[in-house]
């Protein structure tokens, strides 16, 4: 009996870790949106991502993503990344991710034993195998960079036998289809391409547990909110419609959540202040 019940225990704790998410939203500074069977809508944190999807970011956007293996993918503004495959497996993570356009960040960890991790990003033309490392890269235009922070890294374009780069700040670089001998960048460069990913402070970002709001329109007729709730989801910011009853009436408000701190809330208010319907925001929380 005693090996039956630790063997159903030990089977509902498989089920459970390979059921874990295999990509989840982690921070969000908007607007940015999902892109999923043919529809789209606004990003938010706590949004689980599977394969096929596509983020989108806008002017000054950032998004940071965690894989289910312990891996930070983050995406800069006016990017583009498809997961075209994520298997979380009990013993193998598989995921491809194409970076079809913007600056993005590969961070690793290791990975547990007895797991393996089989991991390419695609820039472009250009594939990246990952080997347990920490890299940098771009797609813009017919240009594609990928630069190693640590670690190691196969990159080749296709049609091309890929190239090692095992030493920190080497960087492979294709312009106009034409593969560029592997040269190094200097420490300053590294750090201001560093910036283009991650997210700002005081920018109005939204994290996963962030417990801070911003109100963007209030009114006892949810007819006459719904107006602003679309305009802002369609713009790339993640709102949602709630109610709450004050004596006998009811209040619709159009917020949105999970802002990082009152400040960040307080950015965005500022931000969105007369702008898409949006009139007297403020911060709740």
């Amino acid at each position: 009996m005693k090996t039956l019940l630790l063997a159903l225990l030990l089977g509902i704790a498989s089920l459970q870790a390979f059921a874990q998410s295999a990509a989840v939203v982690d921070g969000v500074q908007m607007p940015a949106w999902l892109e999923r069977d043919g529809k789209r809508t606004p990003l938010a944190p706590g949004m689980e991502l599977r394969a096929g999807d596509r983020v989108t970011t806008g002017d000054g956007s950032r998004v940071l993503v965690k894989l289910a293996e312990g891996s930070v993918v983050k995406l800069g503004e006016n990017g583009r990344l498809v997961f075209s495959e994520i298997q979380p497996g009990k013993d193998l993570f598989k995921a491809t991710l194409q970076i079809l356009e913007g600056a993005f960040r590969f961070t690793t960890e290791l990975v547990g034993k007895g797991r393996k991790r089989e991991v390419n990003v695609r820039v472009s033309q250009v594939t990246a195998g990952i080997r347990g490392t920490d890299f940098w890269g771009r797609a813009r235009g017919e240009r594609q960079i990928v630069c190693l922070i640590e670690g190691a890294i196969d990159v080749g374009a296709d049609g091309e036998q890929a190239v090692r780069l095992d030493k920190p700040l080497q960087f492979y670089q294709r312009d106009k289809g034409k593969t560029q001998p592997v040269g190094n960048v200097d420490p300053a460069q590294i750090a201001q391409w560093g910036r283009e990913t991650e997210i700002e402070e005081g920018k109005g970002a939204a994290r996963r547990g962030g417990r801070f709001s911003v109100v963007l329109a209030e009114a006892d007729n949810r007819a006459a909110v719904l107006p602003v709730h679309e305009k802002v989801r369609e713009a790339g910011y993640a709102s949602q419609i709630g109610q709450r009853k004050e004596g006998d009436r009811i209040i619709y408000a159009v917020r949105v959540r999970q802002l990082a701190s009152r400040a960040e809330a307080q950015a965005l208010a500022d931000q969105l202040k007369g702008k898409l319907g949006v009139k007297e925001p403020r911060v709740s929380g």
